[in-house]
């Protein structure tokens, strides 16, 4: 008999009525011939109350007895729930996550899910019972109660349905599925039928608060089909698989970061190790680190600039200044902004379509907005602005890629779509997690790409419209662009731009780039003829911030410095000269070789 697992968040328990209907909508499911599996979330408001509780305490409480106060919540839901279905005439157990069996390592707070036993679960649903198990917790090797963070209840119910081979996962919220972008910004956003899991893991890393990303890792690497759906109706809701949307429309989403904060290393020495020392101290306070721009170095000496969530700017500012002191920088300058934004677009369909990016800038330019920084990778563009003109950006971007309209190729594609998984490829999935963490980090490749040149524009007027005048003449000369990647190098007025082309083409891109630097004053156009573009895909390659310090360690240990770095959620790029192209290669199939899939 096929399981489906179903979510409910605490939007959708937040009263006794709502309890009742979420109970229906499971009683449903298994009357139409399945098992059913309910993860709860804590009623409503639930664990913002405890929270707050919690702090009326103490400033500082333990992370230990924060889990021991926040796992209650769920305990409350999974428990009236489970008296709803009784109320109903059905049978059904409430479990916690120890009683189910999910294993974490010690991280309270945010532990990470390192097994979980079906045999519970298994028997219990064979019986007849409705499962109706706690989300967002789970017990560590000392039997100690722990939480998994912001998301967590996405998290169970993915994994769960990994590990059941469930047909399906279903997660009830407030909202009737997947939007182009936050419809609380933009009256005009637009349900998608379907999305791709790559698409979603960058939509939710960029903001997207409908799922949490690492519930999107866990739909990956294990192919468990979600459907977000509204508990409010039966609407079909969005469904997240392997395929997008549409094959012909190159973007399918744009999303905004509001409160970004901005940090910049000006003239750090341009050796090997730099970036490893900076990073890996940045890693080992737990600060979620997002774009990261190096800009190409001259006279020995290099900028970096990288975003952080403006809540941990402080945090971060004290970790660089400590690796500062820690490792001579030597005449560094350090600033900082606390008042940008980032804005994205995502689709799969970048990766082979031309012209997005130049869409993309010619629409920031139309509306004046100018673009601090750029870091693009195969399927996102994402660019820093000022806050102040977050809204309009995000605004001006979905309506340039039209948005708005379902793409012509998506008819009924998620109706039509065969959401059901395939029992072979899921017993090879549980296979495969036997005797793993199953949410350690899955490398799925690292490839060497040495047929790209480089050309970097220094002392670009920072100003609207000038990434979008570089690349019109750049395309009108016929040339493919890769790597973009735009950094603030902490000059009044100025700003530093580099792009990747083919080989063959990089004596006519330098031919533009001269033009363009005479005409619009620049202080200098460099190339290189040869690079080497290393690049990392995987999933979990944001949530766990030691991959960039895997590829800066392994490099610096090889004498290999870093010239351009870009990162995403499925990939991370780096940039070396061509000459340690293959020694470059075997560094980094040496560094992952234990996450290789």
């Amino acid at each position: 008999m096929s399981i489906i697992v179903q979510k409910f968040g605490g939007t959708s328990l937040a009263t006794s009525e709502k309890i009742l209907a979420a109970a229906k909508k499971a009683i449903r499911v298994k009357q139409r011939g399945h098992q059913v599996v309910m993860v709860v979330s804590a009623m409503g408001k639930n664990t913002d109350i405890l929270v707050d509780l919690a702090r009326e305490i103490t400033d500082r409480p333990q992370p230990r007895e924060m889990d021991m106060l926040l796992s209650t919540g769920e305990q409350v839901s999974v428990a009236l729930t489970a008296m709803a279905m009784h109320s109903l005439g059905v049978k059904a157990v409430s479990l916690t996550g120890a009683q189910i069996g999910i294993k974490t390592d010690s991280s309270h707070t945010k532990a990470r899910i390192k097994s979980i036993s079906t045999e519970r679960i298994q028997r219990l649903l064979n019986e007849g019972n409705i499962v109706i198990a706690a989300g967002f917790q789970g017990i560590d090797k000392d039997f100690d109660i722990t939480t998994l963070g912001r998301g967590g209840s996405d998290t169970t119910a993915v994994a769960l349905a990994a590990v059941l081979q469930a047909d399906a996962c279903e997660i009830y919220t407030d909202v009737d599925g997947i939007y182009t972008t936050d419809p609380r910004l933009l009256s005009e956003a637009r349900r998608v039928n379907q999305i791709s899991y790559d698409e979603m893991l960058e939509l939710a890393s960029l903001g997207a608060g409908v799922m949490h990303s690492r519930s999107i890792e866990f739909a990956k690497k294990y192919n468990v089909p979600i459907r977000v759906c509204s508990s409010m109706t039966d609407a079909p809701g969005s469904l997240i698989i392997t395929s997008p949307e549409s094959k012909q429309q190159a973007v399918c989403g744009a999303t905004v970061t509001i409160d970004e904060a901005r940090i910049s290393l000006l003239g750090v020495p341009d050796v090997p190790g730099t970036s490893l020392h900076i990073f890996s101290l940045i890693a080992g306070r737990k600060i979620t680190v997002d774009m990261i721009v190096q800009n190409v170095g001259a006279d020995g000496r290099s900028d970096i600039s990288f975003t952080v969530p403006k809540s941990e700017l402080s945090a971060a500012l004290e970790a660089v200044e400590s690796a500062a002191k820690e490792k001579e920088l030597g005449g560094h300058e350090l600033t900082f902004d606390d008042n940008v934004s980032k804005v994205s677009v995502v689709g799969l369909g970048m990766a082979h379509q031309t012209g997005i990016a130049d869409r993309t800038f010619h629409a920031l330019s139309d509306a004046e907005i100018n673009i601090q920084m750029i870091t693009t990778s195969e399927i996102k563009i994402s660019v820093l602005v000022d806050r102040a003109d977050a809204e309009q950006a995000l605004r001006v971007l979905h309506n340039a890629f039209e948005l708005e309209k379902t793409p012509a190729d998506s008819a009924n594609l998620a109706e039509n779509a065969n959401i059901h998984r395939d029992r072979t490829d899921a017993a090879a999935v549980v296979a495969r997690l036997q005797g793993i963490d199953m949410e350690e980090l899955f490398v799925d490749d690292v490839t060497l790409d040495d047929t790209q040149a480089r050309v970097t524009i220094n002392g670009l007027p920072d100003a609207p419209g000038i990434a979008a005048t570089v690349f019109d003449e750049v395309a009108a000369a016929n040339v493919f662009v890769d790597m973009i990647v735009q950094s603030f190098d902490g000059k009044d007025g100025q700003a530093d731009l580099t792009f990747t082309v083919p080989r063959d083409k990089l004596a006519t891109s330098m031919e533009v780039a001269n033009l363009l630097a005479e005409k619009m004053g620049c202080d200098s156009v460099t190339s290189s003829p040869e690079i080497a573009k290393l690049s990392v895909s995987g999933v979990g390659l944001r949530s766990h911030t030691s991959v960039a310090i895997r590829m800066f360690r392994s490099l610096s240990q090889a004498g290999i410095n870093v010239d351009l770095i870009n990162t995403s959620e499925v990939r991370v790029n780096i940039i070396v000269e061509g000459i340690h192209s293959q020694k470059a290669l075997a560094c980094l199939q040496t560094a992952f070789e234990d996450v290789l899939r």
